[in-house]
């Protein structure tokens, strides 16, 4: 953890999200991981999408093991909920808190080493018991709190820091993750904020156990040639899967309102445009007074809804002029649903 507090520095041009926020209300304890660490970057895109999502930081848990991954829930959210659980058993501590209290959103960050060696077994069956939490694994490979050791996800072949090679096959999260049944299962790189924002933010929103496996090259034991978890071997190998963003769910906007009446509509990006339904005696088939209307109301920023014109002597079809579908018996004045009805009923 850091014992580092940041220094507080006023910037009034930031932006503010919906609840008048700014990032740095997000924010943690000064990192004292290695420069260059991946994890760091990881703990700038949590920041980004919590604050994205306006979620107030007091909202959120934050669950984590023990290792260099584990110590990055103290850099972001210093409002929020956080326990660092014994050495894999993160998600045990998480599953009885989200059942104690499931009003709160629940991030995990756990290490390659921390998931899939020592917490291997309570990794799969928080994926098995659906935890609705999101999991990140911060993956490069090694054990960098201890000096390097492999993890589990090294591949077969790589080289540690001092010369060792790997030869055992490794364990890939998010194939695991999906045979046992995980409902969002995804994978970024700590340096392409760009993926990985939008994969933050759809998981939190996932309602039950979500992974991000993000490749978080170790700049001190494992970003050397001959490691496949290096900044260099991962962007020559780096092949998105699909382009990436986030959208979040909505509700239909759905309007009720009289004939003749302006309506004010606030859209889904917070903009409003003003629907003005027909007047009951506007004339459809009157081209010129249909314009006429159409620039009244244009010039008073409103958008006009239903009939505004329909050409009831003539209509041309594949070239050839046809006697018009009769709208006899229809007064268009007063009645433009009448008119639309009896010209679509003709057209069947």
């Amino acid at each position: 953890m850091s014992f580092m507090t940041k220094p507080k520095i006023h910037h009034p041009n930031l932006p503010k999200n919906k609840l008048g926020l700014t990032t740095r209300d997000y924010e943690g304890g000064m990192s004292t991981l290695c420069a260059g660490c991946g994890h760091d970057s990881i703990t700038a895109g949590l920041i980004e999408a919590v604050w994205a999502l306006d979620i107030e930081p007091f909202r959120v848990a934050k669950m984590s093991g023990i290792g260099c991954s584990s110590k990055t829930p103290a850099y972001f959210l210093r409002e929020a909920h956080g326990i660092n659980a014994v050495h894999g058993r993160m998600p045990s501590i998480a599953t009885g808190a989200q059942a104690a209290n499931p009003e709160l959103h629940f991030i995990g960050v756990s290490g390659d080493g921390d998931s899939l060696n020592i917490g291997f077994g309570q990794f799969a069956h928080a994926i098995r018991r659906d935890v609705n939490m999101l999991y990140i694994i911060e993956n490069n490979g090694v054990y960098g709190l201890t000096k390097g050791q492999f993890s589990a996800s090294a591949d077969v072949g790589s080289k540690a820091k001092y010369g060792q090679v790997n030869e055992n096959p490794p364990i890939d999260p998010v194939l695991t993750a999906i045979t046992l049944g995980c409902g969002f299962v995804a994978r970024g790189f700590s340096g392409d904020k760009e993926q990985l924002i939008p994969l933050i933010q759809a998981g939190l929103k996932h309602n039950g156990f979500a992974l991000i496996d993000v490749i978080s090259p170790c700049v001190a034991f494992n970003d050397h040639q001959g490691s496949s978890k290096s900044y260099a071997h991962t962007r020559e190998f780096f092949h998105p899967a699909i382009h990436t963003d986030f959208i979040p769910p909505r509700e239909e906007i759905k309007v009720e309102y009289e004939k003749g009446r302006a309506m004010p509509i606030e859209l889904h990006d917070g903009s409003t445009i003003v629907l003005r339904k027909i007047d009951v005696d506007h004339e459809p088939t009157n081209r010129a007074a249909a314009i006429g209307y159409l620039e009244r109301h244009r010039e008073a920023q409103e958008i006009v809804t239903g009939l505004l014109y329909v050409n009831s002597e003539e209509h041309e079809e594949g070239g050839r002029k046809l006697p018009a579908r009769s709208l006899t018996g229809v007064d268009g004045v007063g009645d433009p649903v009448g008119v639309l009805e009896a010209f679509q009923g003709g057209c069947r």
